[in-house]
Protein backbone atom coordinates (compact mmCIF):
# COMPACT_ATOMS: atom_id res chain seq x y z
CA UNK A 1 0.00 0.00 0.00
CA UNK A 2 1.65 3.56 -1.01
CA UNK A 3 0.26 4.87 2.02
CA UNK A 4 2.86 2.26 4.39
CA UNK A 5 6.43 3.87 4.62
CA UNK A 6 8.75 2.58 7.06
CA UNK A 7 7.36 -0.71 7.26
CA UNK A 8 9.28 -3.47 9.30
CA UNK A 9 8.61 -7.13 9.80
CA UNK A 10 8.75 -8.43 13.47
CA UNK A 11 8.35 -11.61 12.41
CA UNK A 12 5.74 -14.01 9.92
CA UNK A 13 2.30 -12.02 9.65
CA UNK A 14 3.46 -8.83 12.11
CA UNK A 15 4.93 -5.31 11.00
CA UNK A 16 5.13 -2.00 12.30
CA UNK A 17 5.07 0.57 9.83
CA UNK A 18 4.60 4.33 9.59
CA UNK A 19 1.74 6.01 7.25
CA UNK A 20 2.54 8.56 5.05
CA UNK A 21 -0.88 10.10 4.34
CA UNK A 22 -0.54 11.89 8.06
CA UNK A 23 1.55 14.34 9.74
CA UNK A 24 1.84 12.45 12.85
CA UNK A 25 5.01 10.14 12.98
CA UNK A 26 2.96 7.30 15.32
CA UNK A 27 3.78 3.90 14.24
CA UNK A 28 0.81 1.61 13.62
CA UNK A 29 1.13 -2.73 13.65
CA UNK A 30 -0.65 -5.10 11.15
CA UNK A 31 -1.07 -8.35 12.36
CA UNK A 32 -2.67 -11.33 10.02
CA UNK A 33 -5.43 -13.55 11.25
CA UNK A 34 -4.26 -17.18 11.03
CA UNK A 35 -6.07 -19.09 8.32
CA UNK A 36 -7.93 -16.45 7.00
CA UNK A 37 -6.75 -13.47 4.41
CA UNK A 38 -7.58 -10.78 7.01
CA UNK A 39 -5.82 -8.43 8.80
CA UNK A 40 -6.28 -6.50 12.20
CA UNK A 41 -4.43 -2.92 12.12
CA UNK A 42 -3.73 -1.26 15.48
CA UNK A 43 -2.71 2.48 16.11
CA UNK A 44 0.49 2.08 18.70
CA UNK A 45 -0.09 5.50 19.52
CA UNK A 46 4.34 6.15 20.17
CA UNK A 47 7.02 7.62 17.75
CA UNK A 48 9.54 5.67 19.28
CA UNK A 49 10.55 2.81 17.48
CA UNK A 50 11.48 0.59 20.18
CA UNK A 51 8.54 0.87 22.27
CA UNK A 52 6.34 0.33 19.13
CA UNK A 53 8.02 -3.41 18.77
CA UNK A 54 7.10 -3.99 22.61
CA UNK A 55 3.33 -2.79 22.07
CA UNK A 56 3.68 -4.70 18.22
CA UNK A 57 3.81 -8.01 20.16
CA UNK A 58 1.63 -7.32 23.05
CA UNK A 59 -1.01 -6.69 20.87
CA UNK A 60 -0.08 -9.79 18.52
CA UNK A 61 -0.02 -12.27 22.03
CA UNK A 62 -3.57 -11.00 22.86
CA UNK A 63 -5.09 -11.35 19.40
CA UNK A 64 -3.70 -15.01 19.51
CA UNK A 65 -5.34 -15.50 22.85
CA UNK A 66 -8.69 -14.16 21.89
CA UNK A 67 -8.53 -17.10 18.72
CA UNK A 68 -7.42 -19.83 21.26
CA UNK A 69 -10.66 -18.96 23.69
CA UNK A 70 -13.01 -17.31 20.85
CA UNK A 71 -13.49 -14.21 21.79
CA UNK A 72 -13.91 -11.77 18.74
CA UNK A 73 -10.99 -9.99 17.74
CA UNK A 74 -12.57 -7.01 15.95
CA UNK A 75 -14.69 -4.60 17.94
CA UNK A 76 -18.16 -4.53 16.65
CA UNK A 77 -20.19 -0.86 16.79
CA UNK A 78 -23.40 -0.87 19.51
CA UNK A 79 -25.72 -0.63 16.60
CA UNK A 80 -24.35 -4.27 15.12
CA UNK A 81 -24.57 -5.88 18.68
CA UNK A 82 -28.25 -4.76 18.80
CA UNK A 83 -29.39 -5.75 15.96
CA UNK A 84 -28.16 -9.18 16.72
CA UNK A 85 -30.06 -8.68 20.37
CA UNK A 86 -33.48 -8.21 18.46
CA UNK A 87 -33.00 -10.86 16.17
CA UNK A 88 -32.39 -13.02 18.95
CA UNK A 89 -35.56 -11.34 20.99
CA UNK A 90 -37.61 -12.43 17.03
CA UNK A 91 -36.51 -16.20 17.70
CA UNK A 92 -37.87 -16.36 21.37
CA UNK A 93 -41.11 -14.38 20.12
CA UNK A 94 -41.58 -17.21 17.28
CA UNK A 95 -40.63 -19.31 19.93
CA UNK A 96 -43.78 -17.46 21.78
CA UNK A 97 -41.24 -17.01 24.68
CA UNK A 98 -42.42 -13.21 24.58
CA UNK A 99 -44.68 -11.22 21.95
CA UNK A 100 -44.14 -10.15 19.02
CA UNK A 101 -45.04 -6.77 20.22
CA UNK A 102 -42.23 -6.76 22.94
CA UNK A 103 -40.13 -7.19 20.33
CA UNK A 104 -41.38 -4.21 18.20
CA UNK A 105 -40.62 -2.00 21.25
CA UNK A 106 -37.19 -3.01 22.04
CA UNK A 107 -36.50 -2.57 18.08
CA UNK A 108 -38.01 0.76 18.47
CA UNK A 109 -36.39 2.07 21.39
CA UNK A 110 -32.65 0.79 19.52
CA UNK A 111 -33.59 2.83 16.30
CA UNK A 112 -34.96 6.11 17.95
CA UNK A 113 -32.95 6.09 21.28
CA UNK A 114 -29.63 4.33 21.59
CA UNK A 115 -28.70 3.90 18.08
CA UNK A 116 -28.51 7.56 18.22
CA UNK A 117 -26.79 7.64 21.62
CA UNK A 118 -24.29 4.97 21.44
CA UNK A 119 -25.37 3.29 18.24
CA UNK A 120 -21.70 4.09 16.44
CA UNK A 121 -19.83 3.71 19.46
CA UNK A 122 -17.41 0.22 19.35
CA UNK A 123 -19.12 -1.86 22.05
CA UNK A 124 -16.10 -2.44 23.91
CA UNK A 125 -15.53 1.56 24.20
CA UNK A 126 -18.88 1.62 25.78
CA UNK A 127 -18.72 1.99 29.79
CA UNK A 128 -20.41 3.35 32.98
CA UNK A 129 -19.72 6.40 32.17
CA UNK A 130 -22.24 6.33 29.22
CA UNK A 131 -24.71 4.21 31.25
CA UNK A 132 -24.68 6.83 34.06
CA UNK A 133 -25.49 10.26 31.85
CA UNK A 134 -28.01 8.20 29.71
CA UNK A 135 -30.93 10.33 31.57
CA UNK A 136 -29.24 13.79 30.94
CA UNK A 137 -28.85 12.76 27.53
CA UNK A 138 -32.56 11.54 27.11
CA UNK A 139 -34.64 14.23 28.69
CA UNK A 140 -32.29 16.79 26.53
CA UNK A 141 -33.19 15.45 23.64
CA UNK A 142 -36.48 14.84 25.02
CA UNK A 143 -39.17 13.21 21.87
CA UNK A 144 -39.16 14.39 18.21
CA UNK A 145 -38.22 17.81 17.40
CA UNK A 146 -39.32 19.59 19.81
CA UNK A 147 -38.61 19.36 23.31
CA UNK A 148 -40.74 17.56 25.88
CA UNK A 149 -40.56 15.90 29.19
CA UNK A 150 -39.35 12.26 29.34
CA UNK A 151 -41.20 10.22 31.72
CA UNK A 152 -38.65 8.58 34.30
CA UNK A 153 -40.54 5.01 33.50
CA UNK A 154 -39.36 5.86 29.92
CA UNK A 155 -36.05 6.60 30.82
CA UNK A 156 -36.08 3.17 32.76
CA UNK A 157 -37.32 1.02 30.68
CA UNK A 158 -35.01 2.31 27.58
CA UNK A 159 -32.16 1.36 30.35
CA UNK A 160 -33.11 -1.43 30.81
CA UNK A 161 -33.07 -2.75 27.06
CA UNK A 162 -29.64 -0.52 27.04
CA UNK A 163 -28.48 -3.13 30.02
CA UNK A 164 -30.06 -6.20 28.09
CA UNK A 165 -28.24 -5.96 24.91
CA UNK A 166 -24.54 -5.24 27.05
CA UNK A 167 -25.26 -8.34 28.93
CA UNK A 168 -25.88 -10.09 25.60
CA UNK A 169 -22.73 -8.95 24.00
CA UNK A 170 -20.56 -10.54 27.38
CA UNK A 171 -22.39 -13.51 26.97
CA UNK A 172 -21.29 -13.67 23.62
CA UNK A 173 -17.71 -12.40 24.59
CA UNK A 174 -17.87 -8.87 22.34
CA UNK A 175 -16.52 -7.55 25.53
CA UNK A 176 -15.44 -8.64 28.86
CA UNK A 177 -17.57 -9.76 32.16
CA UNK A 178 -16.42 -6.30 33.99
CA UNK A 179 -18.00 -4.31 31.53
CA UNK A 180 -21.91 -5.24 32.51
CA UNK A 181 -23.27 -1.97 34.10
CA UNK A 182 -23.55 -2.02 37.78
CA UNK A 183 -27.28 -0.66 39.25
CA UNK A 184 -29.31 1.98 37.83
CA UNK A 185 -28.21 5.74 38.18
CA UNK A 186 -30.14 7.42 40.82
CA UNK A 187 -32.53 10.49 38.88
CA UNK A 188 -34.52 12.22 41.28
CA UNK A 189 -38.09 11.52 39.83
CA UNK A 190 -39.34 14.83 38.27
CA UNK A 191 -42.60 16.05 39.16
CA UNK A 192 -44.85 16.54 36.69
CA UNK A 193 -45.44 20.22 35.35
CA UNK A 194 -49.28 20.70 35.98
CA UNK A 195 -50.49 24.55 35.91
CA UNK A 196 -51.45 25.53 38.92
CA UNK A 197 -55.38 27.07 39.36
CA UNK A 198 -54.44 30.09 38.52
CA UNK A 199 -52.55 29.27 35.43
CA UNK A 200 -55.62 27.29 34.40
CA UNK A 201 -57.62 30.24 34.66
CA UNK A 202 -55.33 32.53 33.11
CA UNK A 203 -54.97 29.82 30.02
CA UNK A 204 -59.12 29.66 30.40
CA UNK A 205 -59.28 33.42 29.85
CA UNK A 206 -56.31 33.64 27.08
CA UNK A 207 -58.11 31.16 25.12
CA UNK A 208 -61.61 32.50 24.59
CA UNK A 209 -59.90 35.86 23.23
CA UNK A 210 -57.46 33.71 21.33
CA UNK A 211 -59.99 31.87 19.26
CA UNK A 212 -61.86 35.52 18.69
CA UNK A 213 -58.61 36.99 17.65
CA UNK A 214 -58.69 34.40 14.68
CA UNK A 215 -58.69 36.15 11.18
CA UNK A 216 -59.57 33.27 8.73
CA UNK A 217 -62.32 30.76 8.70
CA UNK A 218 -59.85 28.31 9.30
CA UNK A 219 -57.46 29.45 12.00
CA UNK A 220 -61.41 30.17 13.79
CA UNK A 221 -62.17 26.54 13.19
CA UNK A 222 -59.22 25.06 14.66
CA UNK A 223 -58.68 27.09 17.48
CA UNK A 224 -62.03 26.49 18.73
CA UNK A 225 -61.55 22.88 18.24
CA UNK A 226 -57.83 23.44 20.17
CA UNK A 227 -59.49 25.37 22.84
CA UNK A 228 -62.20 22.83 24.05
CA UNK A 229 -59.61 19.90 23.04
CA UNK A 230 -57.42 21.94 25.69
CA UNK A 231 -60.98 22.08 28.13
CA UNK A 232 -61.47 18.18 27.49
CA UNK A 233 -58.18 16.65 28.60
CA UNK A 234 -57.86 19.05 31.41
CA UNK A 235 -61.58 17.69 32.99
CA UNK A 236 -60.88 13.87 31.77
CA UNK A 237 -57.47 13.18 32.47
CA UNK A 238 -57.35 11.24 29.02
CA UNK A 239 -53.60 10.14 27.68
CA UNK A 240 -53.15 12.11 24.34
CA UNK A 241 -53.22 8.19 22.53
CA UNK A 242 -56.73 7.71 24.21
CA UNK A 243 -57.99 10.99 22.80
CA UNK A 244 -56.14 10.22 19.37
CA UNK A 245 -58.63 7.42 19.21
CA UNK A 246 -61.60 8.55 20.63
CA UNK A 247 -64.39 7.80 18.43
CA UNK A 248 -67.97 9.71 18.70
CA UNK A 249 -69.38 5.93 19.29
CA UNK A 250 -67.63 6.00 22.37
CA UNK A 251 -69.46 8.84 24.16
CA UNK A 252 -72.91 7.80 25.91
CA UNK A 253 -74.42 9.99 28.84
CA UNK A 254 -75.37 8.75 32.03
CA UNK A 255 -76.42 9.57 35.83
CA UNK A 256 -74.40 8.62 38.84
CA UNK A 257 -75.96 6.73 41.91
CA UNK A 258 -77.89 10.32 43.10
CA UNK A 259 -79.04 10.71 39.68
CA UNK A 260 -76.92 13.25 38.57
CA UNK A 261 -75.91 13.70 34.96
CA UNK A 262 -72.24 12.29 33.60
CA UNK A 263 -70.61 12.30 30.30
CA UNK A 264 -69.34 8.27 29.77
CA UNK A 265 -66.15 8.39 27.92
CA UNK A 266 -65.09 4.58 26.42
CA UNK A 267 -60.86 5.11 25.70
CA UNK A 268 -58.30 2.97 24.37
CA UNK A 269 -54.81 3.51 24.25
CA UNK A 270 -52.09 1.09 22.69
CA UNK A 271 -53.64 -2.04 24.30
CA UNK A 272 -55.95 -1.55 27.19
CA UNK A 273 -59.66 0.14 27.03
CA UNK A 274 -61.54 1.69 29.66
CA UNK A 275 -64.46 3.83 30.77
CA UNK A 276 -63.73 7.32 32.62
CA UNK A 277 -66.27 9.73 33.89
CA UNK A 278 -67.07 13.07 33.43
CA UNK A 279 -68.39 16.01 34.17
CA UNK A 280 -71.62 17.25 31.93
CA UNK A 281 -69.51 20.05 30.90
CA UNK A 282 -67.09 17.89 29.15
CA UNK A 283 -69.91 16.82 27.16
CA UNK A 284 -70.71 20.80 26.53
CA UNK A 285 -67.38 21.11 24.69
CA UNK A 286 -67.99 17.73 22.95
CA UNK A 287 -70.87 19.01 21.14
CA UNK A 288 -68.80 22.62 20.38
CA UNK A 289 -66.38 19.96 18.42
CA UNK A 290 -69.32 18.15 17.09
CA UNK A 291 -71.30 21.14 15.31
CA UNK A 292 -68.54 22.22 13.66
CA UNK A 293 -66.44 18.91 12.29
CA UNK A 294 -66.79 17.39 9.14
CA UNK A 295 -66.49 13.88 10.70
CA UNK A 296 -69.95 13.04 12.87
CA UNK A 297 -70.24 9.63 11.89
CA UNK A 298 -70.51 7.01 15.21
CA UNK A 299 -66.71 5.91 13.73
CA UNK A 300 -65.39 9.22 12.74
CA UNK A 301 -62.38 10.32 14.75
CA UNK A 302 -63.78 13.62 17.32
CA UNK A 303 -60.21 15.50 16.88
CA UNK A 304 -59.84 16.10 13.35
CA UNK A 305 -58.27 18.40 11.05
CA UNK A 306 -60.41 21.07 8.98
CA UNK A 307 -60.87 18.45 6.10
CA UNK A 308 -62.37 15.46 8.75
CA UNK A 309 -59.07 13.21 8.77
CA UNK A 310 -57.62 12.11 11.92
CA UNK A 311 -55.35 14.84 13.65
CA UNK A 312 -52.45 13.18 14.75
CA UNK A 313 -50.63 15.72 16.30
CA UNK A 314 -53.78 17.01 18.62
CA UNK A 315 -53.30 20.10 17.78
CA UNK A 316 -49.80 20.54 19.10
CA UNK A 317 -48.50 23.45 17.18
CA UNK A 318 -52.00 25.56 17.96
CA UNK A 319 -51.38 24.22 22.33
CA UNK A 320 -47.97 25.52 21.45
CA UNK A 321 -49.05 29.19 20.52
CA UNK A 322 -51.61 29.31 22.95
CA UNK A 323 -49.24 28.06 25.93
CA UNK A 324 -46.79 30.72 24.45
CA UNK A 325 -49.24 33.61 24.46
CA UNK A 326 -49.79 33.28 27.67
CA UNK A 327 -46.85 32.76 28.96
CA UNK A 328 -47.13 29.50 30.43
CA UNK A 329 -44.78 27.40 27.79
CA UNK A 330 -42.57 26.00 30.13
CA UNK A 331 -43.25 24.97 33.84
CA UNK A 332 -41.92 25.73 37.26
CA UNK A 333 -39.09 23.36 36.09
CA UNK A 334 -37.69 25.25 32.86
CA UNK A 335 -39.05 21.90 30.63
CA UNK A 336 -41.68 22.92 27.74
CA UNK A 337 -45.19 21.66 28.99
CA UNK A 338 -46.64 19.06 26.55
CA UNK A 339 -50.16 17.60 26.23
CA UNK A 340 -49.63 15.77 28.64
CA UNK A 341 -49.68 18.44 31.12
CA UNK A 342 -53.27 18.55 30.70
CA UNK A 343 -53.55 14.43 32.22
CA UNK A 344 -51.43 16.30 35.16
CA UNK A 345 -53.46 19.42 36.02
CA UNK A 346 -56.18 17.41 36.19
CA UNK A 347 -54.45 14.50 38.70
CA UNK A 348 -53.34 17.91 40.76
CA UNK A 349 -56.81 19.17 40.94
CA UNK A 350 -58.92 15.99 41.72
CA UNK A 351 -56.30 15.01 44.50
CA UNK A 352 -56.52 18.64 45.85
CA UNK A 353 -60.15 18.31 45.91
CA UNK A 354 -60.00 15.07 47.97
CA UNK A 355 -60.48 12.40 45.29
CA UNK A 356 -59.75 9.23 46.82
CA UNK A 357 -56.44 7.77 45.29
CA UNK A 358 -57.85 4.55 44.44
CA UNK A 359 -60.95 5.95 42.42
CA UNK A 360 -58.44 8.44 41.02
CA UNK A 361 -56.21 5.52 39.82
CA UNK A 362 -59.22 3.92 38.06
CA UNK A 363 -59.92 6.93 36.44
CA UNK A 364 -57.13 7.70 35.17
CA UNK A 365 -56.02 3.94 34.23
CA UNK A 366 -52.74 4.40 36.13
CA UNK A 367 -51.84 2.45 39.73
CA UNK A 368 -51.77 4.03 42.90
CA UNK A 369 -47.70 4.15 43.23
CA UNK A 370 -48.00 5.93 40.13
CA UNK A 371 -50.45 8.57 41.65
CA UNK A 372 -48.35 8.38 45.15
CA UNK A 373 -44.92 9.01 43.37
CA UNK A 374 -45.93 11.51 41.25
CA UNK A 375 -48.36 13.19 42.82
CA UNK A 376 -47.91 13.17 46.73
CA UNK A 377 -46.85 16.74 47.13
CA UNK A 378 -50.39 17.39 46.34
CA UNK A 379 -51.56 15.22 49.72
CA UNK A 380 -49.36 17.31 52.04
CA UNK A 381 -50.93 20.49 51.08
CA UNK A 382 -54.32 18.80 51.31
CA UNK A 383 -53.34 17.55 54.69
CA UNK A 384 -52.16 20.32 55.68
CA UNK A 385 -54.26 20.95 59.21
CA UNK A 386 -53.46 17.48 60.17
CA UNK A 387 -49.40 17.82 59.38
CA UNK A 388 -49.29 21.48 60.82
CA UNK A 389 -51.59 20.10 64.38
CA UNK A 390 -50.50 21.42 67.53
CA UNK A 391 -47.95 23.08 65.88
CA UNK A 392 -47.09 26.90 67.14
CA UNK A 393 -49.10 30.06 65.69
CA UNK A 394 -51.24 27.40 63.80
CA UNK A 395 -55.17 28.01 64.50
CA UNK A 396 -57.39 24.68 64.83
CA UNK A 397 -60.71 24.84 63.15
CA UNK A 398 -63.82 24.66 65.44
CA UNK A 399 -64.48 20.58 65.19
CA UNK A 400 -68.53 20.58 62.85
CA UNK A 401 -66.31 22.93 60.27
CA UNK A 402 -63.17 20.48 60.43
CA UNK A 403 -65.37 17.89 59.03
CA UNK A 404 -65.33 16.63 55.53
CA UNK A 405 -68.51 18.20 53.61
CA UNK A 406 -71.31 15.39 53.26
CA UNK A 407 -73.87 17.42 52.03
CA UNK A 408 -74.83 16.80 48.22
CA UNK A 409 -73.34 19.81 46.82
CA UNK A 410 -70.21 18.43 48.63
CA UNK A 411 -70.63 15.06 46.33
CA UNK A 412 -71.50 16.79 43.22
CA UNK A 413 -68.08 18.25 43.55
CA UNK A 414 -66.19 15.23 44.04
CA UNK A 415 -68.01 13.82 41.40
CA UNK A 416 -66.41 16.58 39.14
CA UNK A 417 -63.22 17.81 38.75
CA UNK A 418 -62.37 21.40 40.46
CA UNK A 419 -61.30 23.07 37.19
CA UNK A 420 -64.84 21.81 35.72
CA UNK A 421 -66.90 23.26 39.12
CA UNK A 422 -65.04 26.46 39.20
CA UNK A 423 -65.12 27.08 35.37
CA UNK A 424 -68.46 26.02 33.81
CA UNK A 425 -70.44 29.42 34.65
CA UNK A 426 -67.39 31.23 33.02
CA UNK A 427 -66.46 28.89 29.92
CA UNK A 428 -69.89 29.74 27.96
CA UNK A 429 -68.81 31.49 25.28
Amino acid sequence: MSFIIDKEELKPGLIIFRRGDVAHKNWYCRIKMPKADRYKTVSLKTADRHEARERAFDIDADVRFRIKHEVPVFDKPFCDVAKEYVQMQEARATMEEISHERVRKIESVIRAQLNPYVGNIQISLIGQDRWANYPAWRRQHGKGTIREQVSDSTIKFEMGIFSAIMTYAIKKRYIPADRKFEGRPNFKTMRRDAFSLEEYRALHTRGRAWVKAADKSSTLWYRTVAYNFVLIMCNTGMRPPEARNLRWRDISYGKDKDGRNVVILSVRGKDKARQLVAPPSVGEYLERIRSISKAKEPDDPVFTTWEGQSNVSLYKFLIRDLLTQTKLREGPSGTPRSTYSFRHTYATFRLSEGVDVYFLAQQMGTSVKMIEDHYGHVNAVKHADRVLHGMGSWESLPEDENKPDNSKSGKAGAARTGTARRQTKKDKT
